[in-house]
């Protein structure tokens, strides 16, 4: 990328609008083309999968709902084939989807009606976590931190269990090299937000739950069966040290 826009994102990444609502998807062409991104669209679900798998976006913009393929299954197809970063836009209030989308591998969610403006700082804040990072730390792979079978790999974005990459999206390989880093604190649901969502922690807000609920399963358990994060009330979250 050529420079960094003034939110310290990478300059000109490639985004993929997936949205059957024609008139919406040009007032969000239109305002994140003059932003600085490069911007592609898709009006239905099946052409949406073709084109993230063909032109290989920066990331994809997916509205949950549209005919034919809904937003869920766009994202399921996408996942079966892509660790692309995925931006699903959710009802207000439709919690369900939200979390499944979640669940599936989306990095994170904007609730609509929204603004081309917050959907943009959306977008930035989480290209600031993949684009932007892999080109600051490709050199310092040195950098490794390992507590046991577990290796953060930093430049690489990888983390390794017994020497097996785990296949984590985006949004849990910052969430576990965040508790990685601090392994053996809690660390609480504001800064996990925050470093991993790239967003403020917002009250009954369960996406950081989601997502460490589905790198719990990826993890192997403690010798005792407990799992490696360990939920601590009200406070956050700490991965345990063997």
């Amino acid at each position: 990328m050529n420079g960094a826009a003034p939110t310290d994102a990478p300059s000109g990444a490639h985004v993929l609008l997936v949205d059957d609502d024609v008139e919406l998807v040009e007032l969000l062409r239109a305002y994140l083309a003059s932003d600085g991104f490069r911007v592609s669209v898709a009006h239905d679900g099946a052409s949406g999968v073709r084109a993230a798998l063909v032109e290989l976006p920066d990331i994809a913009v997916i509205d949950v709902m549209m005919p034919g393929y809904s937003g869920i299954e766009v994202l399921r197809r996408i996942r079966a084939r892509s660790t692309l970063p995925v931006l699903m836009l959710t009802a207000r209030g439709d919690s369900e989807s939200r979390i499944l989308g979640l669940e599936l591998g989306a990095d994170d969610y904007v609730p609509k009606p929204c603004t081309p403006r917050e959907l943009s700082a959306r977008l930035r804040a989480i290209l600031r976590r993949t684009l932007s990072k892999q080109d600051a730390d490709k050199d310092t792979d040195g950098d490794a931190v390992r507590i046991g079978e577990l290796v953060l790999l930093p430049g690489q974005r990888r983390i390794t269990w017994a020497d097996e990459t785990l296949a984590l999206t985006n949004a849990e390989f910052n969430l576990l090299e965040v508790l990685i880093q601090k392994a053996g604190q809690v660390v609480g649901k504001d800064l996990l937000s925050e470093q991993g969502l790239g967003r403020p922690h917002e009250r009954y807000d369960r996406s950081i739950d989601v997502h460490v609920s589905s790198i719990r399963r990826k993890l192997p358990p403690l010798p005792d069966g407990r799992s490696r994060i360990q939920a601590v009330f009200r406070r956050g979250y700490q991965l345990l040290v063997d």
